[in-house]
C-alpha cells in the first residue's frame, strides 16, 4: 500500500481526489492511502521520515531542500498541474490590465504557501515593476482578503479558487490576471525519495497510471459531473460555483494533459525562485526530476 499525503486542501488539486472518486488507483492495480496532512512544511518532514511514501506538492520545496542539502534524495515524478492557478482579482473592472497599474492600489496576496508570490512576483519584475514598490498587503489569508474586497477596503487580490470564481459570479470581482496565462509553471507532481521510487517501482508505476488516465477523464467529463463526483471533498463549494471553477482552470490548460514533467515549467519555477532569492544557486533538472515512470505510465 502506498500512503500518499495532500498538501492542503484545495480545489485546483481536483485530478487527486479523483483518481480516489473514479477508483482509478484500484483499477490500476494499487492500493492509496490518503493521509492528510497539517501543512506544506509538515508534510515534507514526514516523507522524509519514511511516515508517508508519496506527496503531492511543489518541486519548489523540493529544490529549497536540495539548495541547503545537496544530498537530498526528494524528487519529484508525475506532474498534475502544470500551470499556475492563481488570479488577481479586482474590485472594479480593469480591461487592457498592466502590472504597473497596481501601483498605488490596495493589493493583498496570499500568505498561506509561498509559491504564488514568487511567481508573481517574477511576472511583475519581467513587466518592469519593481514588485516590492508595491503597497502590499502580505499576511492575510485568501478568506480574509476575499471578505476585504467584497467590504471595498481592498482594490485588488491575489487568490486560487473558489474565491475567484464566487467573486465573479457575486459581481463583487473582476479578473485582471490569470497566472496561468504565463505558461507552463512546474506546480504540483507527486513526490517521493529515490530509495522509494526504486524499491517500489511496480507501486508507484501503477499508481502513476492512474493519474494520467485521471487526467484524460478529467479533460472529458462535464464539469458539473466533476463537482457531484469530488463534492465530499468540498462541502462548503456551492456546485455551480465548483463547476464553474473547473471549467475557468480547464479553459486555462492547468492541468497537464500527462503525467510528464516539462523542462519548461521547472526552469520557470526555478528562474522566479533565483529572481526573489528563494535559492542561493541553480538546481539541475534532472537533480529534482525523474520522468522514467510517466514516460513508461504513457506508454
Amino acid at each position: 500500500m502506498i500512503r500518499l499525503s495532500e498538501n492542503f486542501r484545495a480545489l485546483f488539486y481536483a485530478p487527486f481526489y479523483a483518481a480516489y472518486a473514479t477508483g482509478a488507483f484500484a483499477e490500476a492495480g494499487v492500493e492509496v492511502e490518503l493521509v492528510a496532512s497539517p501543512s506544506p512544511p509538515l508534510t515534507v518532514k514526514a516523507l522524509r521520515a519514511g511516515e508517508v511514501d508519496v506527496m503531492w506538492g511543489g518541486p519548489l520545496r523540493v529544490m529549497m531542500t536540495r539548495d541547503v542539502e545537496p544530498r537530498s534524495d526528494l524528487v519529484c515524478f508525475c506532474d498534475v498541474v502544470a500551470r499556475d492557478p492563481f488570479f488577481i482579482i479586482g474590485r472594479a473592472p480593469r480591461p487592457g490590465f498592466r502590472f504597473a497599474d497596481l501601483a498605488g492600489l490596495r493589493f493583498a496576496t496570499v500568505s498561506e504557501v509561498p509559491t504564488p508570490w514568487i511567481c508573481l512576483a517574477d511576472d511583475i519584475r519581467r513587466s518592469g515593476v519593481d514588485p516590492d514598490a508595491l503597497r502590499r498587503i502580505p499576511d492575510r489569508t485568501m478568506d480574509e482578503n476575499e471578505a476585504a474586497l467584497r467590504a471595498g477596503s481592498l482594490d485588488a487580490i491575489h487568490v486560487f479558487q473558489p474565491h475567484a470564481e464566487r467573486l465573479i459570479a457575486s459581481g463583487e470581482g473582476h479578473v485582471w490576471y490569470e497566472a496561468a496565462t504565463r505558461g507552463l509553471t512546474a506546480y504540483t507532481t507527486l513526490v517521493t525519495r529515490r530509495s522509494v521510487l526504486e524499491q517500489r517501482d511496480d507501486e508507484l508505476l501503477k499508481m502513476t497510471r492512474a493519474v494520467h488516465r485521471t487526467l484524460g477523464w478529467f479533460a472529458a467529463t462535464p464539469a458539473t459531473e466533476i463537482a457531484a463526483r469530488l463534492g465530499a471533498y468540498f462541502p462548503d463549494v456551492a456546485p455551480p460555483i465548483f463547476a464553474g471553477a473547473i471549467e475557468r482552470y480547464r479553459r486555462l490548460k492547468l492541468w497537464g494533459a500527462d503525467p510528464v514533467i516539462r523542462r519548461e515549467g521547472y526552469d520557470r519555477l526555478h528562474a522566479a525562485m533565483r529572481a526573489a532569492g528563494t535559492l542561493s544557486k541553480d538546481i539541475a533538472f534532472d537533480d529534482c526530476i525523474d520522468t522514467g515512470l510517466a514516460r513508461r505510465a504513457m506508454a
